[in-house]
Protein backbone atom coordinates (compact mmCIF):
# COMPACT_ATOMS: atom_id res chain seq x y z
CA UNK A 1 0.00 0.00 0.00
CA UNK A 2 1.43 3.40 -1.00
CA UNK A 3 1.66 6.37 1.31
CA UNK A 4 -1.08 8.16 -0.65
CA UNK A 5 -3.46 5.19 -0.59
CA UNK A 6 -2.93 4.88 3.16
CA UNK A 7 -4.26 8.43 3.50
CA UNK A 8 -7.38 7.99 1.43
CA UNK A 9 -10.19 9.56 3.47
CA UNK A 10 -13.69 8.10 3.60
CA UNK A 11 -16.50 10.44 2.63
CA UNK A 12 -19.59 9.54 4.60
CA UNK A 13 -21.00 12.95 5.52
CA UNK A 14 -21.12 16.30 3.69
CA UNK A 15 -22.17 19.73 4.91
CA UNK A 16 -23.56 21.88 2.09
CA UNK A 17 -24.34 25.59 2.55
CA UNK A 18 -24.06 27.68 -0.60
CA UNK A 19 -25.08 31.08 -1.90
CA UNK A 20 -24.50 30.23 -5.57
CA UNK A 21 -26.65 27.17 -6.17
CA UNK A 22 -25.61 26.61 -9.78
CA UNK A 23 -24.92 22.93 -10.45
CA UNK A 24 -25.72 22.01 -6.86
CA UNK A 25 -28.64 19.63 -7.41
CA UNK A 26 -26.72 17.32 -9.73
CA UNK A 27 -23.77 17.34 -7.34
CA UNK A 28 -25.90 16.64 -4.27
CA UNK A 29 -27.70 13.85 -6.09
CA UNK A 30 -24.33 12.40 -7.06
CA UNK A 31 -23.21 12.44 -3.43
CA UNK A 32 -26.44 10.85 -2.24
CA UNK A 33 -26.17 8.11 -4.88
CA UNK A 34 -22.71 7.32 -3.50
CA UNK A 35 -24.08 6.91 0.02
CA UNK A 36 -23.06 10.30 1.41
CA UNK A 37 -25.26 11.77 4.16
CA UNK A 38 -26.23 15.38 3.48
CA UNK A 39 -26.31 18.14 6.10
CA UNK A 40 -27.42 21.61 5.10
CA UNK A 41 -28.73 25.01 6.16
CA UNK A 42 -31.58 27.37 5.32
CA UNK A 43 -32.34 27.87 1.66
CA UNK A 44 -29.88 25.23 0.55
CA UNK A 45 -31.58 22.62 2.72
CA UNK A 46 -35.01 23.58 1.39
CA UNK A 47 -33.84 23.36 -2.21
CA UNK A 48 -32.33 19.92 -1.74
CA UNK A 49 -35.38 18.64 0.10
CA UNK A 50 -37.72 19.94 -2.61
CA UNK A 51 -35.67 17.95 -5.10
CA UNK A 52 -36.48 14.80 -3.17
CA UNK A 53 -33.16 14.40 -1.37
CA UNK A 54 -32.88 13.37 2.27
CA UNK A 55 -31.24 16.20 4.19
CA UNK A 56 -30.50 16.83 7.88
CA UNK A 57 -30.72 20.43 8.97
CA UNK A 58 -27.64 21.75 10.74
CA UNK A 59 -29.98 23.08 13.43
CA UNK A 60 -30.91 19.48 14.27
CA UNK A 61 -27.23 18.61 14.56
CA UNK A 62 -26.28 21.56 16.77
CA UNK A 63 -29.49 21.71 18.79
CA UNK A 64 -29.71 25.44 18.10
CA UNK A 65 -31.97 27.13 15.54
CA UNK A 66 -30.69 29.61 13.00
CA UNK A 67 -30.94 33.02 14.63
CA UNK A 68 -30.20 36.71 14.19
CA UNK A 69 -31.38 36.74 10.58
CA UNK A 70 -29.15 33.79 9.74
CA UNK A 71 -26.00 35.39 11.14
CA UNK A 72 -25.64 32.51 13.59
CA UNK A 73 -26.22 28.99 12.32
CA UNK A 74 -22.93 27.11 11.78
CA UNK A 75 -20.75 28.76 14.43
CA UNK A 76 -21.02 25.80 16.81
CA UNK A 77 -18.63 23.12 18.23
CA UNK A 78 -20.64 20.32 16.63
CA UNK A 79 -19.93 21.86 13.23
CA UNK A 80 -16.36 23.01 13.74
CA UNK A 81 -15.48 19.95 15.83
CA UNK A 82 -16.75 17.75 13.00
CA UNK A 83 -14.54 19.65 10.54
CA UNK A 84 -11.40 20.05 12.66
CA UNK A 85 -11.14 16.72 14.48
CA UNK A 86 -8.11 14.62 13.55
CA UNK A 87 -9.46 11.17 12.82
CA UNK A 88 -6.13 9.53 13.68
CA UNK A 89 -5.77 11.30 17.04
CA UNK A 90 -7.19 9.26 19.95
CA UNK A 91 -7.84 12.33 22.10
CA UNK A 92 -9.79 14.02 19.28
CA UNK A 93 -11.82 10.88 18.65
CA UNK A 94 -12.58 10.57 22.39
CA UNK A 95 -13.69 14.20 22.55
CA UNK A 96 -16.03 13.62 19.60
CA UNK A 97 -17.58 10.62 21.31
CA UNK A 98 -17.94 12.44 24.63
CA UNK A 99 -19.65 15.47 23.13
CA UNK A 100 -21.65 13.74 20.42
CA UNK A 101 -19.73 15.33 17.56
CA UNK A 102 -20.09 13.60 14.20
CA UNK A 103 -17.26 13.87 11.63
CA UNK A 104 -17.90 15.99 8.53
CA UNK A 105 -15.83 14.67 5.63
CA UNK A 106 -16.77 17.17 2.94
CA UNK A 107 -17.60 20.87 3.22
CA UNK A 108 -19.32 22.56 0.27
CA UNK A 109 -19.56 26.32 0.79
CA UNK A 110 -19.52 29.34 -1.44
CA UNK A 111 -19.79 32.72 0.15
CA UNK A 112 -22.34 35.51 0.30
CA UNK A 113 -22.05 37.52 -2.94
CA UNK A 114 -20.15 40.43 -1.42
CA UNK A 115 -18.18 41.35 -4.55
CA UNK A 116 -21.31 41.29 -6.72
CA UNK A 117 -23.16 43.41 -4.16
CA UNK A 118 -20.44 46.06 -4.23
CA UNK A 119 -20.29 45.96 -8.03
CA UNK A 120 -24.02 46.74 -8.17
CA UNK A 121 -23.43 49.91 -6.17
CA UNK A 122 -25.32 48.80 -3.08
CA UNK A 123 -25.42 51.05 -0.03
CA UNK A 124 -23.10 50.63 2.94
CA UNK A 125 -25.47 48.62 5.16
CA UNK A 126 -26.36 46.23 2.36
CA UNK A 127 -22.69 45.61 1.63
CA UNK A 128 -22.03 44.90 5.30
CA UNK A 129 -24.91 42.40 5.44
CA UNK A 130 -23.28 40.55 2.54
CA UNK A 131 -20.04 39.97 4.44
CA UNK A 132 -20.02 36.24 5.18
CA UNK A 133 -18.73 35.10 8.58
CA UNK A 134 -19.74 31.48 9.11
CA UNK A 135 -18.73 30.49 5.59
CA UNK A 136 -15.08 31.61 5.78
CA UNK A 137 -14.77 30.14 9.30
CA UNK A 138 -15.91 26.74 8.11
CA UNK A 139 -13.82 26.89 4.94
CA UNK A 140 -10.66 27.68 6.87
CA UNK A 141 -11.38 24.92 9.38
CA UNK A 142 -11.97 22.30 6.69
CA UNK A 143 -8.96 23.45 4.67
CA UNK A 144 -6.69 23.28 7.71
CA UNK A 145 -7.82 19.69 8.30
CA UNK A 146 -7.32 18.66 4.67
CA UNK A 147 -5.52 15.55 5.88
CA UNK A 148 -9.01 14.20 6.54
CA UNK A 149 -11.55 16.65 5.07
CA UNK A 150 -12.26 17.83 1.53
CA UNK A 151 -13.50 21.37 0.99
CA UNK A 152 -15.16 22.77 -2.13
CA UNK A 153 -15.69 26.49 -2.69
CA UNK A 154 -16.26 26.53 -6.45
CA UNK A 155 -19.02 24.76 -8.43
CA UNK A 156 -16.41 24.02 -11.11
CA UNK A 157 -14.96 21.41 -8.73
CA UNK A 158 -18.20 19.46 -8.17
CA UNK A 159 -17.56 17.01 -10.98
CA UNK A 160 -13.95 16.55 -9.87
CA UNK A 161 -15.09 15.48 -6.39
CA UNK A 162 -17.41 12.83 -7.79
CA UNK A 163 -14.70 11.60 -10.12
CA UNK A 164 -12.21 11.34 -7.25
CA UNK A 165 -14.72 9.38 -5.17
CA UNK A 166 -15.32 6.95 -8.03
CA UNK A 167 -11.62 6.56 -8.65
CA UNK A 168 -10.88 5.70 -5.02
CA UNK A 169 -13.91 3.66 -4.00
CA UNK A 170 -15.84 6.35 -2.14
CA UNK A 171 -12.76 8.01 -0.66
CA UNK A 172 -10.84 11.17 -1.51
CA UNK A 173 -7.11 11.17 -2.15
CA UNK A 174 -4.71 13.44 -0.23
CA UNK A 175 -3.28 15.14 -3.33
CA UNK A 176 -6.77 16.20 -4.40
CA UNK A 177 -7.67 17.42 -0.90
CA UNK A 178 -4.51 19.51 -0.77
CA UNK A 179 -5.42 21.12 -4.09
CA UNK A 180 -8.92 21.86 -2.83
CA UNK A 181 -7.47 23.33 0.38
CA UNK A 182 -5.25 25.70 -1.59
CA UNK A 183 -8.23 26.86 -3.62
CA UNK A 184 -10.22 27.33 -0.44
CA UNK A 185 -7.62 29.53 1.23
CA UNK A 186 -7.18 31.51 -1.98
CA UNK A 187 -10.94 32.12 -2.03
CA UNK A 188 -11.14 33.35 1.55
CA UNK A 189 -8.05 35.51 0.98
CA UNK A 190 -9.65 37.06 -2.10
CA UNK A 191 -12.89 37.57 -0.20
CA UNK A 192 -11.16 39.32 2.69
CA UNK A 193 -9.18 41.42 0.20
CA UNK A 194 -12.42 42.54 -1.45
CA UNK A 195 -13.97 43.45 1.90
CA UNK A 196 -10.93 45.35 3.16
CA UNK A 197 -10.47 47.23 -0.13
CA UNK A 198 -14.15 48.23 -0.19
CA UNK A 199 -14.08 49.32 3.44
CA UNK A 200 -10.95 51.43 2.88
CA UNK A 201 -12.80 53.24 0.12
CA UNK A 202 -15.96 53.55 2.17
CA UNK A 203 -14.14 55.26 5.03
CA UNK A 204 -12.01 57.37 2.70
CA UNK A 205 -8.64 55.87 3.58
CA UNK A 206 -6.35 56.16 0.51
CA UNK A 207 -3.45 54.37 2.20
CA UNK A 208 -4.65 51.66 4.58
CA UNK A 209 -2.02 50.01 6.78
CA UNK A 210 -2.31 46.76 4.83
CA UNK A 211 -3.38 46.43 1.21
CA UNK A 212 -4.41 43.19 -0.45
CA UNK A 213 -5.22 42.39 -4.07
CA UNK A 214 -6.73 39.21 -5.41
CA UNK A 215 -7.79 37.74 -8.72
CA UNK A 216 -9.37 34.71 -10.32
CA UNK A 217 -7.45 32.75 -12.92
CA UNK A 218 -8.90 33.46 -16.35
CA UNK A 219 -6.16 32.00 -18.51
CA UNK A 220 -2.83 30.26 -18.20
CA UNK A 221 -0.70 31.95 -20.84
CA UNK A 222 1.81 30.30 -23.16
CA UNK A 223 4.48 32.61 -21.73
CA UNK A 224 4.95 36.15 -20.49
CA UNK A 225 6.51 39.10 -22.26
CA UNK A 226 9.23 36.73 -23.42
CA UNK A 227 9.22 32.95 -24.02
CA UNK A 228 11.40 32.21 -20.98
CA UNK A 229 8.84 33.82 -18.62
CA UNK A 230 5.81 31.89 -17.35
CA UNK A 231 2.60 33.90 -17.01
CA UNK A 232 -1.11 33.81 -16.27
CA UNK A 233 -4.04 36.21 -16.61
CA UNK A 234 -6.27 36.92 -13.61
CA UNK A 235 -9.50 38.91 -13.42
CA UNK A 236 -10.41 41.05 -10.42
CA UNK A 237 -14.17 40.59 -10.57
CA UNK A 238 -14.94 44.17 -11.60
CA UNK A 239 -17.49 44.89 -14.31
CA UNK A 240 -15.27 47.38 -16.16
CA UNK A 241 -15.55 46.82 -19.89
CA UNK A 242 -12.34 45.69 -21.49
CA UNK A 243 -10.23 42.72 -22.40
CA UNK A 244 -11.10 40.87 -19.17
CA UNK A 245 -14.85 41.02 -19.83
CA UNK A 246 -14.74 40.76 -23.62
CA UNK A 247 -16.02 37.88 -25.74
CA UNK A 248 -13.44 36.42 -28.11
CA UNK A 249 -15.17 35.40 -31.32
CA UNK A 250 -12.24 33.95 -33.22
CA UNK A 251 -8.50 33.63 -33.43
CA UNK A 252 -5.90 31.85 -31.36
CA UNK A 253 -5.47 32.34 -27.64
CA UNK A 254 -4.45 35.81 -26.49
CA UNK A 255 -0.86 36.20 -25.34
CA UNK A 256 0.50 38.23 -22.43
CA UNK A 257 1.49 41.06 -24.79
CA UNK A 258 -1.84 40.86 -26.65
CA UNK A 259 -3.75 41.34 -23.40
CA UNK A 260 -1.55 44.21 -22.26
CA UNK A 261 -1.70 46.02 -25.60
CA UNK A 262 -5.42 45.43 -26.10
CA UNK A 263 -6.13 46.92 -22.70
CA UNK A 264 -4.06 49.99 -23.59
CA UNK A 265 -5.86 50.38 -26.93
CA UNK A 266 -9.36 50.09 -25.50
CA UNK A 267 -8.69 52.45 -22.60
CA UNK A 268 -7.41 55.02 -25.10
CA UNK A 269 -10.27 54.81 -27.59
CA UNK A 270 -12.73 55.08 -24.69
CA UNK A 271 -11.58 58.68 -24.22
CA UNK A 272 -13.63 59.52 -27.31
CA UNK A 273 -17.38 59.52 -26.74
CA UNK A 274 -19.18 57.46 -29.41
CA UNK A 275 -21.92 60.10 -29.59
CA UNK A 276 -19.33 62.62 -30.77
CA UNK A 277 -18.32 60.41 -33.68
CA UNK A 278 -16.43 57.22 -34.58
CA UNK A 279 -12.86 56.88 -33.33
CA UNK A 280 -10.05 54.39 -33.80
CA UNK A 281 -6.80 53.74 -31.94
CA UNK A 282 -3.99 51.53 -33.19
CA UNK A 283 -1.54 50.35 -30.54
CA UNK A 284 1.90 48.76 -30.73
CA UNK A 285 3.86 47.82 -27.61
CA UNK A 286 1.34 49.64 -25.40
CA UNK A 287 1.88 52.93 -27.26
CA UNK A 288 -0.46 54.45 -29.86
CA UNK A 289 0.92 54.60 -33.38
CA UNK A 290 -2.23 56.23 -34.72
CA UNK A 291 -5.48 57.68 -33.34
CA UNK A 292 -8.22 59.42 -35.30
CA UNK A 293 -11.83 60.41 -35.55
CA UNK A 294 -13.83 60.21 -38.76
CA UNK A 295 -17.29 60.52 -40.22
CA UNK A 296 -17.34 56.71 -40.25
CA UNK A 297 -15.32 53.99 -38.56
CA UNK A 298 -13.70 53.31 -41.91
CA UNK A 299 -12.52 56.91 -42.20
CA UNK A 300 -11.30 56.90 -38.61
CA UNK A 301 -9.33 53.69 -39.16
CA UNK A 302 -7.74 54.98 -42.38
CA UNK A 303 -6.71 58.24 -40.74
CA UNK A 304 -5.23 56.41 -37.75
CA UNK A 305 -3.39 54.00 -40.05
CA UNK A 306 -1.92 56.89 -42.05
CA UNK A 307 -0.17 58.27 -38.97
CA UNK A 308 2.37 55.43 -38.96
CA UNK A 309 1.67 52.59 -41.37
CA UNK A 310 4.93 50.82 -40.57
CA UNK A 311 4.22 50.53 -36.85
CA UNK A 312 0.57 49.62 -37.41
CA UNK A 313 1.60 46.27 -38.93
CA UNK A 314 0.93 43.58 -36.34
CA UNK A 315 -0.79 46.07 -34.05
CA UNK A 316 -3.97 46.20 -31.98
CA UNK A 317 -7.01 48.06 -33.31
CA UNK A 318 -9.58 49.49 -30.89
CA UNK A 319 -12.84 51.11 -31.97
CA UNK A 320 -15.36 53.15 -30.00
CA UNK A 321 -18.34 51.89 -32.00
CA UNK A 322 -19.47 48.45 -33.18
CA UNK A 323 -17.41 47.11 -36.05
CA UNK A 324 -18.95 47.09 -39.54
CA UNK A 325 -18.01 45.08 -42.64
CA UNK A 326 -16.40 47.95 -44.57
CA UNK A 327 -14.02 48.72 -41.70
CA UNK A 328 -13.32 45.02 -41.21
CA UNK A 329 -12.39 44.69 -44.90
CA UNK A 330 -9.94 47.57 -44.60
CA UNK A 331 -8.37 46.24 -41.41
CA UNK A 332 -7.76 42.92 -43.15
CA UNK A 333 -5.51 44.61 -45.71
CA UNK A 334 -2.59 44.27 -43.27
CA UNK A 335 -1.70 41.81 -40.53
CA UNK A 336 -3.45 42.80 -37.30
CA UNK A 337 -3.16 40.90 -34.02
CA UNK A 338 -6.38 41.93 -32.24
CA UNK A 339 -9.45 44.03 -32.92
CA UNK A 340 -11.59 45.10 -29.96
CA UNK A 341 -14.86 47.01 -30.21
CA UNK A 342 -18.15 47.43 -28.35
CA UNK A 343 -19.86 45.00 -30.71
CA UNK A 344 -19.57 43.78 -34.30
CA UNK A 345 -22.24 43.03 -36.88
CA UNK A 346 -22.56 39.64 -38.57
CA UNK A 347 -21.09 40.93 -41.82
CA UNK A 348 -17.96 42.12 -40.05
CA UNK A 349 -17.61 38.78 -38.28
CA UNK A 350 -17.91 37.02 -41.62
CA UNK A 351 -15.09 39.14 -43.06
CA UNK A 352 -12.80 38.27 -40.18
CA UNK A 353 -13.72 34.58 -40.32
CA UNK A 354 -11.30 34.21 -43.23
CA UNK A 355 -8.45 35.50 -41.05
CA UNK A 356 -8.00 32.65 -38.60
CA UNK A 357 -5.12 34.27 -36.71
CA UNK A 358 -6.88 37.59 -36.14
CA UNK A 359 -8.57 37.82 -32.76
CA UNK A 360 -11.89 39.64 -32.61
CA UNK A 361 -13.06 40.78 -29.17
CA UNK A 362 -16.35 42.48 -28.43
CA UNK A 363 -17.57 44.10 -25.24
CA UNK A 364 -20.87 45.37 -23.92
CA UNK A 365 -19.58 48.92 -23.78
CA UNK A 366 -16.59 51.18 -23.25
CA UNK A 367 -14.71 51.72 -19.97
CA UNK A 368 -15.47 55.05 -18.35
CA UNK A 369 -12.27 57.15 -18.49
CA UNK A 370 -13.54 59.24 -15.56
CA UNK A 371 -14.27 56.34 -13.22
CA UNK A 372 -12.25 55.83 -10.05
CA UNK A 373 -10.11 52.79 -9.41
CA UNK A 374 -6.67 51.64 -8.33
CA UNK A 375 -3.56 50.81 -10.30
CA UNK A 376 -0.55 49.06 -8.84
CA UNK A 377 2.95 48.10 -9.91
CA UNK A 378 5.48 45.79 -8.32
CA UNK A 379 8.89 47.02 -7.21
CA UNK A 380 11.60 45.14 -5.35
CA UNK A 381 10.26 44.37 -1.90
CA UNK A 382 6.80 45.83 -2.42
CA UNK A 383 4.41 47.53 -4.77
CA UNK A 384 3.21 51.01 -5.59
CA UNK A 385 -0.50 51.83 -5.48
CA UNK A 386 -2.15 54.86 -7.00
CA UNK A 387 -5.52 56.05 -8.27
CA UNK A 388 -6.24 55.29 -11.90
CA UNK A 389 -5.40 58.32 -14.07
CA UNK A 390 -8.97 59.47 -14.65
CA UNK A 391 -8.14 63.11 -15.28
CA UNK A 392 -10.24 64.67 -18.04
CA UNK A 393 -9.79 68.19 -19.37
CA UNK A 394 -12.43 70.27 -21.17
CA UNK A 395 -12.14 73.59 -22.99
CA UNK A 396 -13.39 75.35 -19.86
CA UNK A 397 -10.36 74.07 -17.91
CA UNK A 398 -7.80 75.55 -20.29
CA UNK A 399 -5.83 78.74 -19.62
CA UNK A 400 -4.62 80.71 -22.62
CA UNK A 401 -1.14 81.98 -21.75
CA UNK A 402 0.03 83.44 -25.08
CA UNK A 403 -0.89 86.62 -26.89
CA UNK A 404 -2.66 84.58 -29.54
CA UNK A 405 -5.52 82.34 -28.49
CA UNK A 406 -6.06 79.11 -30.42
CA UNK A 407 -8.62 79.12 -33.21
CA UNK A 408 -11.72 76.97 -32.85
CA UNK A 409 -10.17 74.31 -35.11
CA UNK A 410 -6.89 74.39 -33.16
CA UNK A 411 -8.74 74.11 -29.85
CA UNK A 412 -10.60 71.03 -31.04
CA UNK A 413 -7.35 69.38 -32.11
CA UNK A 414 -5.57 70.43 -28.91
CA UNK A 415 -8.15 68.64 -26.78
CA UNK A 416 -7.89 65.61 -29.04
CA UNK A 417 -4.10 65.59 -28.73
CA UNK A 418 -4.34 65.90 -24.95
CA UNK A 419 -6.53 62.81 -24.71
CA UNK A 420 -4.02 60.83 -26.72
CA UNK A 421 -0.99 62.13 -24.81
CA UNK A 422 -2.52 60.73 -21.61
CA UNK A 423 -1.98 57.23 -23.06
CA UNK A 424 1.52 57.66 -24.49
CA UNK A 425 4.59 56.61 -22.52
CA UNK A 426 6.50 59.58 -21.10
CA UNK A 427 8.11 61.71 -22.33
CA UNK A 428 5.12 62.02 -24.65
CA UNK A 429 4.68 64.35 -27.61
CA UNK A 430 1.61 64.13 -29.86
CA UNK A 431 1.00 66.10 -33.05
CA UNK A 432 -2.62 66.26 -34.28
CA UNK A 433 -4.20 67.71 -37.39
CA UNK A 434 -7.85 67.61 -38.39
CA UNK A 435 -8.84 65.08 -35.71
CA UNK A 436 -6.03 62.62 -36.35
CA UNK A 437 -2.56 62.05 -34.95
CA UNK A 438 0.15 62.85 -37.47
CA UNK A 439 3.19 62.25 -35.29
CA UNK A 440 3.79 60.55 -31.92
CA UNK A 441 6.97 60.55 -29.87
CA UNK A 442 6.96 58.14 -26.94
CA UNK A 443 9.13 56.93 -24.10
CA UNK A 444 12.18 59.10 -24.67
CA UNK A 445 14.48 60.31 -21.91
CA UNK A 446 14.42 63.80 -23.43
CA UNK A 447 11.26 65.68 -24.34
CA UNK A 448 13.16 67.31 -27.19
CA UNK A 449 13.97 63.87 -28.59
CA UNK A 450 10.29 62.87 -28.43
CA UNK A 451 9.42 66.08 -30.30
CA UNK A 452 12.00 65.37 -33.00
CA UNK A 453 11.12 61.69 -33.37
CA UNK A 454 7.43 62.47 -33.80
CA UNK A 455 8.20 65.07 -36.49
CA UNK A 456 10.66 62.72 -38.20
CA UNK A 457 8.10 59.91 -38.36
CA UNK A 458 5.60 62.38 -39.80
CA UNK A 459 8.05 63.32 -42.54
CA UNK A 460 8.66 59.65 -43.36
CA UNK A 461 4.93 58.99 -43.53
CA UNK A 462 4.31 62.00 -45.75
CA UNK A 463 6.93 60.72 -48.17
CA UNK A 464 5.35 57.28 -48.19
CA UNK A 465 1.94 58.81 -48.89
CA UNK A 466 3.34 61.00 -51.66
CA UNK A 467 2.51 64.26 -49.87
CA UNK A 468 4.28 67.51 -50.66
CA UNK A 469 5.11 68.30 -47.04
CA UNK A 470 5.14 66.57 -43.64
CA UNK A 471 1.73 66.18 -42.09
CA UNK A 472 2.87 68.04 -38.95
CA UNK A 473 2.78 71.28 -40.95
CA UNK A 474 -0.19 73.17 -39.56
CA UNK A 475 -0.72 70.72 -36.71
CA UNK A 476 -1.09 71.26 -32.99
CA UNK A 477 1.08 69.55 -30.38
CA UNK A 478 0.47 68.14 -26.91
CA UNK A 479 3.09 67.50 -24.25
CA UNK A 480 2.18 65.23 -21.32
CA UNK A 481 4.29 67.35 -18.94
CA UNK A 482 5.58 70.89 -19.01
CA UNK A 483 8.36 72.06 -21.30
CA UNK A 484 11.21 72.77 -18.84
CA UNK A 485 12.97 74.92 -21.46
CA UNK A 486 11.85 76.58 -24.70
CA UNK A 487 13.89 74.13 -26.85
CA UNK A 488 11.21 71.41 -27.07
CA UNK A 489 8.50 73.92 -27.91
CA UNK A 490 10.67 75.58 -30.55
CA UNK A 491 11.46 72.19 -32.08
CA UNK A 492 7.72 71.61 -32.44
CA UNK A 493 7.29 75.05 -33.98
CA UNK A 494 10.10 74.38 -36.46
CA UNK A 495 8.36 71.14 -37.42
CA UNK A 496 5.24 73.15 -38.29
CA UNK A 497 3.05 73.11 -35.17
CA UNK A 498 0.90 76.22 -34.69
CA UNK A 499 -0.57 75.64 -31.22
CA UNK A 500 0.51 73.89 -28.02
CA UNK A 501 -1.23 72.26 -25.07
CA UNK A 502 0.79 71.43 -21.96
CA UNK A 503 0.33 71.38 -18.17
CA UNK A 504 2.45 74.40 -17.36
CA UNK A 505 4.10 74.73 -13.96
CA UNK A 506 7.76 74.97 -14.93
CA UNK A 507 10.08 77.42 -13.19
CA UNK A 508 10.76 78.72 -16.70
CA UNK A 509 7.14 79.03 -17.85
CA UNK A 510 7.72 82.71 -18.58
CA UNK A 511 10.60 81.87 -20.93
CA UNK A 512 8.55 79.21 -22.70
CA UNK A 513 5.58 81.56 -23.09
CA UNK A 514 7.84 84.29 -24.47
CA UNK A 515 9.31 81.82 -26.98
CA UNK A 516 5.81 80.78 -28.02
CA UNK A 517 4.77 84.40 -28.53
CA UNK A 518 7.87 85.10 -30.58
CA UNK A 519 7.14 82.07 -32.78
CA UNK A 520 3.50 83.11 -33.21
CA UNK A 521 2.19 80.04 -31.41
CA UNK A 522 -1.01 79.80 -29.43
CA UNK A 523 -0.52 77.95 -26.14
CA UNK A 524 -2.84 76.75 -23.41
CA UNK A 525 -2.09 75.30 -19.98
CA UNK A 526 -4.13 72.45 -18.52
CA UNK A 527 -2.81 72.55 -14.97
CA UNK A 528 -2.78 68.74 -15.10
CA UNK A 529 0.04 66.35 -15.94
CA UNK A 530 -0.21 62.87 -17.51
CA UNK A 531 3.05 61.02 -16.84
CA UNK A 532 2.81 57.38 -17.92
CA UNK A 533 5.68 55.04 -17.20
Amino acid sequence: MTADSAQLAPLARALISVSDKGGLLDFAKGLAERGVELLSTGGTSAMLREAGLTVRDVADVTGFPEMMDGRVKTLHPKVHGGLLALRDNADHVAAMETHGIEPIDLLVVNLYPFEATVAKGADYDTCVENIDIGGPAMIRAAAKNHAHVAVVVDPDDYALVLADLDKHGGRTCPKFRRKLAQRAYARTAAYDAAVSTWLAGAIGDPAPRRRAFAGTLAQTLRYGENPHQSAAFYTDGSSRSGVSTAIQHQGKELSYNNINDTDAAFELVAEFEPAAGPACAIIKHANPCGVARGATLLEAYKAAYDCDRTSAFGGIVALNRPLDAATAEEICQIFTEVVIAPGADDAAKAVFAAKKNLRLLTTKGLPDPKSAGLAFRQVAGGFLVQDRDNGVITAADLKVVTKRAPTEAELKDLLFAWKVAKHVKSNAIVYVKDGATVGIGAGQMSRVDSTRIAAHKSADMAEALGLAEPTVKGSVVASDAFFPFPDGLLTAAEAGATAVIQPGGSMRDADVIAAADKAGLAMVFTGQRHFRH
